[in-house]
């Protein structure tokens, strides 16, 4: 059986396999789509495919590095 008849013209997935899902922002870690955008994707349109995926680089600044830990021993140290 020819791979063409698998093909199919969609907008591709953003998912990366780093799924975990950020506790305040609520949206995946990985690929900044909410737990909702993730479970529909399959059945969503192209287009709001395309509006998804114009929105998830904006979404990068709603989820926050960690402040503690060992990133802020390490600058602790420097002082």
């Amino acid at each position: 059986m020819p791979d063409d008849i698998w093909k199919r013209d969609e907008i591709e997935s953003p998912c990366n396999k780093t799924c975990v899902i950020h506790p305040e922002a609520r949206l995946c870690v990985g690929c900044l789509r909410s737990i909702d955008e993730i479970t529909t994707w399959s059945r969503l349109t192209p287009d709001r495919r395309r509006e998804i995926m114009a929105e998830l680089p904006a979404r990068q600044t709603r989820i926050q590095t960690r402040r503690g830990g060992r990133d802020r021993r390490a600058r602790s140290r420097e002082r």
